[in-house]
């Protein structure tokens, strides 16, 4: 029995829109046909939410309606399942290409290409995301062909997100604030942390009470004492103290749109320097909100965070926040010093404020936040405090 389409997250004319405002860009640069390897732009093209191993790509050229996808053959029902693309669009190709020296899933790629007859005109590829073997099997075997590279060229069309985007989103935010409301709950003297990141990550699958359930979920990060000043890393094997910093970073995630947010916490009475630091992050962090709106910049909420925390004595090295959509970080604009990125509205941000000041002594403290027409929305909205259990 063939397999059935599974729940769609957005009706099909939402994902033509974003199809053609890529073939916009594709007729622009003289392309055909562009070939997509980026999980996250698939994602954002099609409805996938597989991760596959395999090779595969997405075909998409000027002359279809719907882009086609090359799968390994055991992938092909779950794309197909998945995304809103009718199954004629799904080509799954022979185990003979796979863990074969001789020719890989890409060559499948090629192959499709060829018979698409537009082997020799603009074919672009996302370099940035091809090894170098790989680029060079596209650029030999199609010798005759004009390769363009259009690495990122979907990534900055998805920065602006449409309503619908900014309503799952809100619900990624509302599973994300459940997640560190309940471990608020279970960071306790004597608990081990593994044992709470099993609940805090229960809470990230089954979401808020009364809302939807997470499709997916990335691992969270949890720094305790005394690794607080250590940056992306997870939880330990050892228990909770009286006397604990943790700091969290987490995410919601629907449909592999992301909210991410972090928080500090202290069990029993905060240190005075953990406090004058989460004072000076708080102040920067509404200067920062207070800058957002369309035709500022991204520099410009930077800078402006950077002057607040800094007028209370804590200076922050590292950017304080990057473009958030599917699979939490977009590869195109940072909040930070000198991006001249203008603001639009429906763009989301991860205004992400983790400080590592000693190898033993950080904070942290953020939220995924929205541009609107006319300043900001905060999309996340767990009390924005030093949790004090």
């Amino acid at each position: 029995m063939p397999i059935s389409k599974g729940p769609q997250a957005f009706p099909r004319t939402e994902y033509l829109r974003r199809l053609a405002a890529v073939k916009s860009q594709m007729a622009r640069r003289k392309i055909e046909t562009l070939v997509v390897t980026s999980w996250s732009n698939i994602t954002y093209l099609t409805g996938s939410l597989s991760r596959m191993h395999a090779m595969h790509a997405l075909v998409v050229t000027l002359r279809e309606e719907e882009p086609t996808m090359i799968v390994r053959s055991m992938d092909g029902p779950g794309v197909i399942h998945h995304t809103f693309m009718d199954r004629s669009k799904v080509v799954a190709y022979s185990e003979s290409f796979v863990a074969n020296p001789a020719k890989n899933g890409f060559d499948a790629v090629i192959d499709f290409i060829f018979e698409l007859g537009v082997a020799e005109k603009g074919v672009g590829l996302e370099l940035g995301n091809l090894t170098a073997q790989v680029a060079e099997k596209f650029k030999s075997r199609l010798s005759n062909a004009n390769i363009v590279d259009c690495t990122k060229v979907v990534d900055w069309i998805r920065i602006v997100k449409s309503d619908l985007e900014i309503s799952v989103m809100r619900e990624a935010a509302a599973i994300a604030d459940a997640a560190i409301m309940r471990a608020a709950e279970v960071i306790r003297p004597g608990v081990r942390e593994g044992d709470a990141a099993a609940e805090i990550m229960a809470t990230q699958v089954r979401g808020a009470s009364g809302g939807p359930n997470a499709t997916n979920m990335k691992p969270f990060l949890m720094c305790t004492s005394p690794r607080t000043g250590t940056a992306h890393i997870l939880w330990s094997e050892d228990v909770f103290r009286e006397g604990s910093q943790i700091n969290i970073e987490l995410s919601g995630m629907r449909y592999n749109y992301t909210a991410a947010i972090m928080r500090t916490f202290s069990i029993g009475k905060a240190s005075d320097r953990l406090r004058r630091v989460h004072e000076a992050e708080l102040a920067g962090l509404e200067a920062a909100l207070n800058t957002v709106r369309p035709g500022r910049t991204c520099s410009d909420v930077a800078s402006a965070f950077y002057r607040a925390s800094e007028s209370m004595g804590v200076a922050k090295e590292s950017r304080c926040g990057y473009s958030l959509g599917i699979d939490w970080l977009e590869p195109t604009a940072s909040l930070a010093n000198g991006d001249m990125t203008e603001l639009k509205p429906n763009m989301t941000f991860h205004l992400m404020l983790g400080n590592w000041l000693d190898e033993d002594f950080g904070y942290v403290i953020s939220e995924s936040i929205r541009v609107t027409e006319t300043g900001v929305e905060v999309l996340t909205k767990a009390p924005r405090k030093l949790f004090e259990l």
